[in-house]
């Protein structure tokens, strides 16, 4: 009976740090030529060529004309069987990448290197004992009073022949000295330059530096202020950019406030008790909300502590300062000048870009390992639900967006996020009880 290709294949281990393995494998000559002879019979039996009953073509001529697809296929087949070895190694791997994979040819010695980076020895020592010590959730009648004279506020504007107030609402033309590619989308174009207009003087703003350029406003008049657009705006094209523009104000309203009849009216609510009511409970839930967050925040912190220094792993903390490296790229080069800025000042953008990924990488760690202690996994229905939850937030389709997140890898990364957050979550839950 035939080995195993797993079972033929050598693998040597060595540990560079304690954080990383690279994994050394030769299949050789007449291993990998048996395996080729394999190979080349299940592809034989698969293909049909002019002139031969389906599989019954001759092998030498299946191997010339199908040779690099029979490379294609070894290769597959070898890689497999040393992911598989590697996986019986029981290390615990954190990722797994080709260091050197030589060309191969069929009933020649293949050599080849995977390198990975493994997960650190973490101790979160005795974590179930953490202790907090936060504030019941408690509403007092001053903050439901705050809440109804916020809520009595949303009345109707009203036009008023007086100065633009904090929350007015304005009907503008106004136009700018930015000029949108014609191909442009419609909401760059509106940004720029729109006619009967409305600007709120609240936030968040449409345009920015809006409300202090246009607080004392008039009906009639005409106002001139810089827009300073922030280096992530939604919008590329104004993105870091700064826009000049000229504002017309052909009304201000003020907005009224709404009487009880209306609250009650608006709410449901048969009382004002009622809606007190109501208001507690909404306040109530965002304050169990607020103190959950902060509870999560302190049992890190407590995590963090009891974990003390590990090493990082190298090649996962590269990764994450090439990640933030292309964050902050993408935030601030927006022409060749910038990016010529970029390239002298790399070296301090690199020492940004760790900064932030050290702590980030060490907080994955941690609740990696907790996640394992907690006995805390993420199903393909949480998964799908999570993606399901974003495509409607952003406007993708479900599908759409599942196969972007796969194809840039960024699929695991949610699934991490959600696992992280159920084990922290759950430990909270004990803890607070």
């Amino acid at each position: 009976m035939a080995k195993k290709l797993a079972d033929v294949l050598q693998m040597e281990c060595s540990s560079p740090n304690s954080c990383s393995r690279e994994y050394a494998f030769t299949l050789p000559a007449d291993a990998a030529k048996a395996e080729a002879d394999r190979t080349l019979a299940v592809v034989a039996g698969m293909v049909q060529l002019p002139g031969f009953r389906p599989g019954k073509a001759p092998l030498g001529l299946v191997k010339s004309k199908y040779a690099a697809q029979i490379e294609e296929e070894m290769r597959n087949r070898v890689i497999s069987a040393a992911v598989e070895k590697v996986e019986a190694a029981k290390d615990e791997l954190l990722s797994l990448n080709f260091k050197s994979v030589p060309e191969f040819k069929a009933g020649e010695e293949f050599k080849f290197v995977l390198a990975a980076d493994v997960a650190p020895e973490i101790s979160l020592g005795d974590y179930a004992a953490i202790k907090l010590d936060l504030p019941a959730v408690e509403v007092k009648d001053a903050e439901i009073d705050e809440r109804i004279e916020t809520y009595r506020g949303y009345g109707k504007y009203a036009e008023v022949d007086a100065p633009a107030v904090a929350g007015d609402m304005l009907k503008v033309d106004y136009e700018s000295d930015f000029t949108p590619a014609e191909d442009a989308n419609a909401a760059v174009k509106r940004q720029t330059a729109a006619k009967d207009s409305f600007l709120w003087l609240n936030e968040p703003e449409l345009i920015p530096g809006s409300i202090k350029a246009l607080t004392g406003a008039e009906k009639g008049k005409e106002y001139s202020f810089a827009a300073e657009y922030a280096a992530d705006y939604r919008e590329k094209e104004l993105a870091g950019k700064t826009v000049n523009y000229k504002v017309t104000v052909q009304s201000v309203q003020h907005r009224g406030k709404l009487t009880d009849e209306e609250m009650l009216a608006n709410t449901g609510a048969k009382t004002m008790d009622d809606l007190r009511g109501m208001f507690r409970k909404e306040l109530e839930m965002e304050a169990a909300a607020k103190r959950r967050n902060d509870a999560n925040e302190a049992v890190y912190k407590k995590l963090d502590e009891a974990a003390g220094e590990f090493e990082l792993p190298a090649g996962l903390l590269d990764a994450e300062i090439q990640k933030n490296l292309q964050k902050i790229a993408r935030e601030t080069v927006r022409s060749e000048a910038d990016a010529e800025k970029f390239k002298k000042e790399l070296d301090a953008h690199k020492a940004e870009a760790e900064k932030s990924a050290r702590p980030a990488l060490r907080r994955m760690l941690i609740l990696r390992k907790l996640a394992q202690l907690e006995q805390v996994s993420v199903s393909d229905a949480e998964l799908n639900a999570q993606v399901n939850g974003m495509s409607r937030y952003y406007g993708y389709k479900p599908n759409a967006l599942r196969e972007t997140l796969r194809k840039s890898g960024a699929i695991e990364d949610l699934r991490f996020d959600i696992l992280s957050s159920k084990a922290l979550d759950q430990l909270v839950a004990k803890i607070l009880k």
